[in-house]
Formats: C-alpha cells, structure tokens, sequence
C-alpha cells in the first residue's frame, strides 16, 4: 500500500469521504448551473424578435446551432482530456478551462451577435477542459481498492443536479425580470464563484492529478501545443471571416455535415478495433454487444436532447405557463430533470441491489432497451400535447412535467448502465479509447437532436404532432429491437463479468 493510499483512507473530513471531495463537487455544481442556466435560454432567445433584443432566427436554425453547441461540447472533451493526461494535468486543465468557461457568459452578457457566437465558442472550449478532467479528479481521491469511491461519485453528481435544477432557476427568474443578458450574466456569475471556491480550497486537492500523467518527450510537447495553437487560429480566422460576413455559415448544413462526420468516425474506430485489434473471440462479442449500447446511446441522446431545444419552445409557446397572477419562467421547466434524477436516484440504487437479492440480473442490453423505450414514451405523451398545442390551444405544464418524469426514468435506467458496460465490456487494451469512443455517442446525438428538433418546428406555436409521434415510434422499435438482440449478447456480458476487475482499474485510471 502506497503512502497516498494510507492519506487516501485517512483523509476523511467531508463526512467520511476526502476534503478533496468538497472542492470537485462545488466546483462542478457551479459549472453546471452556468452551463444549464445558460443552455435553458438559448434557443429561445435566437428566435426572439430583432425588436425584442432576439436574432430573429427561424426555429429550425436555432435548433441547429443548439445541436451544434452542445455536440460540440462534448466532442471537444477528448482533446480537453487529452491534454490535461499530457500537457497541463487535471489541475490546471479545470482552472483554465471554468476561466474560459465564465468570460464565455461574460461575451454572452454583452448585447451582440459577436459576441453571442464568441462567447458560445469559448464555453466549448472551456467546458472541453474542465467537464472530463474534474470527474477524473474525483476518482483518484481515493485508491483502486477504496469502498468509498461509488459513494463518493454519488455525492458529486448529487452537486451536478443541485447546480443544474440551481441554474434553470436563478437565470429564468432573472430573464424574467432583467432580461436574457442579464441572465447570461448571473451564468457567468456562477461559474465565477465556483472559481474562488476551487482556488480557496485548492490545498484539498494539493497532490491530485497536479501533474500530466502520460510523459512526453519535449519535442513532442512542442508539436503538441504547436498543433494546438494551429487549431486555435484556424478556428480564429473562421470565427472572424464569419462574424465579417465573408464566409456565410448555414447552421443546418454544417450541423448535417459535422454529424454525418463523427459518426463515420465512430463507426470506423469500432470497426478498425474489431477486425485489426487482434481480438479473441470472446472480445469479439464483448465489443459487438457494446456496440449496440452505443447505438442505443446514441439513439437517446437525439430524444433527450430536445429538453434544451424542441420541448423549451413548447414551455415558451405552447404551455400555459399562469399559475394566478404568476407566470412560470420558461427557464424553469429545465430544472424538472435534475431535480427528478435527485429525488429517483436512491429508489433505483435499491432496484438493483433488490433484483440482484433475488437473484434477477437483467443484462446491460436489457437495461439500455428499456431506458430507452421508456424515454420514447415521452413522445407519446408530447403527441398528444402537440394535437391540442396544435389547434391554437395552450396545453397545461402537467404534459411537459411526465414528458421529463419519463425522459429522466429513462435516464436513469440507461446512461449509468452504459457507462458501466464501456468498462466491463472493452477489451483491457482498449478500455480508454472505447471510453472516447463511447462519448462520441453524446456528441451525436446532441448534434441530431439538433437536426430532429427543427423538424418539430414549434416556433411560432405551430407543431407538428406527427414527429413527435414517429420519434417515439422510432425509439420504441430500436428499444424492442435491442431487447430482442439482447437475448442473444446477455450470455456474451456473463462471460465479460467474470473477469472486470482490470477493466474498471484501467478506465478509472
């Protein structure tokens, strides 16, 4: 046992867990109320009025950007985890990244087309720095063998749904009575407080992930960054070639085109793994049943990503939203899902740990097909809203309350199970890569539901019933198919089961 380990156990100043854990845990609450009290405003905000401080935009392009913005997070969230392993480790890579997260909701604040796009630009690019490397923070508070570490990574996402329900909050109350800049603000608010907490409490976290853990040569280090301020400038002389009219971006092209892009990169990564990775058999199928995990991921992601698109525009149009004299906040529909996955999370810990009493262990396929034909289910519901938001009615909120309720069941059941089948399923040599890999299905899925949401054309109060109703219908059959598929892959999981341990130690590295 190393002397890291032996602090490791002792530190224990944070109800039993790591004071280290404090410091991760707000920090990253902080960050996710910046990051949805912002989210929850966008698209409704581009297509409001020139008039009315808005850009005018039609439904289907603010969809677009949204799919956009918010696949691109999470794609930049490899090289974000790439350099913090090689160039700047997880300390600095976090730092740097919420400062350029908060002067992206400062550019933001700033009335502006701009400094709108600017501003939205650097929020990628910081949270690309700060979201991948503050989770692998957390893991090494403690040693391979600590049991507090589940517990631990329960009480930080327990911080991410408070800074999520938090920001849907504070920046829909203030978009109401300030207006949408000032509520970029109070983002920008957020995250700045989350720095002065991180630094404050920066000696809780003295010796973790402080340094780069890959070791480069300096030649390779100079290519790196050489490389990487290559990126930035091309992406600089875009953004002003852009912003100068020069070049003229069509969000729904360039949104179809990136989408199309990382999925044939997905694909071809699984594919190059699967027939030069030198595989035995039992890996073949391993990688094969999580494959379909990842299709299911990916088909998730494009329906429960029209929270912050397709839905926020029912909230904003098409949803009574009086409650007396008192008008709900759009904004503040965005908190249901965190608030829900708050108060669920503890009845689906004793699902499982109660079905595994009784000796039912429903595979990883069965898991992901139901989460995501319960999500599905959603858009049956959202049908049905949608036929009466359709003939010029304002529909109750209760429609877009089960429409979360079921997205966050749905949630519940799939996005930790997937997670958990990348570390049991991947090969030993290629646990991290397929981790990444995985993560592509975030980022396609987004820029899809971007693309789905603009079908849905719920702008000007005018739905479309029948999308809603095919997206279910949709999902619903790849979840049955999966299902059916599953009866097959379960008998490949056993066998991944039995052997995980090294798996978990190398993705948890």
């Amino acid at each position: 046992m190393t002397t890291e380990t032996l602090i490791n156990k002792k530190d224990t100043g944070f109800f039993g867990h790591p004071l280290g854990l404090t410091t991760l845990a707000f920090t990253e609450m902080w960050e996710r109320m910046s990051y949805y009290g912002m989210r929850g405003l966008l698209v409704v905000f581009m297509v409001l009025a020139v008039q009315e401080g808005g850009f005018g935009m039609t439904e289907q392009s603010a969809n677009a950007i949204y799919g956009l913005y918010t696949g691109a997070v999470y794609f930049t969230g490899l090289l974000g985890g790439w350099m913090a392993d090689r160039l700047l480790g997880g300390q600095k890579a976090v730092w740097y990244g919420g400062i350029i997260i908060m002067f992206g909701h400062i550019a933001l604040a700033i009335p502006g087309t701009n400094t709108f796009y600017f501003g939205l630009i650097l929020v990628v690019l910081g949270t690309g720095l700060l979201k991948p490397n503050i989770g692998a923070m957390v893991g090494q508070l403690y040693s391979d063998n600590d049991q507090r570490r589940d517990s631990g990574y329960t009480i930080y996402y327990l911080g991410i749904n408070i800074g999520s329900a938090i920001g849907g909050f504070i920046c829909g109350l203030m978009q109401v009575n300030y207006g949408y800049h000032a509520a970029f603000g109070a983002a920008a608010v957020g995250m700045g407080l989350g720095l002065i907490q991180y630094r404050l409490t920066a000696k809780n976290i003295a010796n973790v992930f402080d340094k780069p853990t890959v070791k480069m040569s300096t030649k390779a280090i100079t290519f790196s960054w050489s490389a990487i301020v290559g990126l930035l400038l091309v992406l600089g002389i875009v953004t002003v070639f852009a912003m100068l009219g020069t070049l003229k971006i069509e969000p729904l092209a360039i949104t179809g085109s990136i989408a199309t892009i990382v999925f044939t990169i997905f694909i071809l990564y699984f594919l190059v793994i699967f027939l030069r990775g030198n595989l035995s058999d039992i890996e073949k199928r391993n990688v094969g049943a999580l494959f379909l995990i990842c299709i299911a991921s990916i088909c998730f992601w494009a329906g429960f990503e029209q929270a912050g698109s397709s839905f926020n525009f029912f909230a904003e149009n098409n949803t009574d939203r009086m409650l007396g004299a008192f008008e709900i906040p759009t904004q503040w529909f965005q908190s249901l899902n965190p608030v829900f996955i708050i108060v669920l999370s503890p009845f689906f810990a004793a699902l499982w740990i109660n079905l595994g009493k009784r000796m039912i262990q429903p595979s990883y396929s069965v898991k992901c097909a139901f989460g995501l034909i319960i999500m599905s289910s959603g858009f049956f519901v959202m049908f049905f809203a949608a036929q009466f938001a359709a003939n010029s009615m304002k529909v109750a909120p209760m429609w877009l309350v089960a429409t979360y309720f079921l997205h966050t069941v749905g949630e519940l059941s799939l996005s930790p199970v997937a997670l958990s089948a990348v570390s049991k399923l991947s090969p030993r040599r290629f646990a991290g890569q397929l981790m990444g890999v995985f993560i592509l299905t975030y980022s396609i899925g987004s820029l899809a539901a971007g693309l789905l949401a603009g079908l849905v054309n719920a702008g000007d109060a005018v739905v479309d019933p029948s999308v809603y109703l095919q997206v279910g219908l949709f999902g619903t059959s790849a979840g049955i198919i999966l299902y059916l598929l599953s009866l097959k892959t379960r008998k490949w999981e056993k066998l991944a089961e039995k052997d995980d341990s090294p798996n978990v130690a190398k993705v948890s590295a």
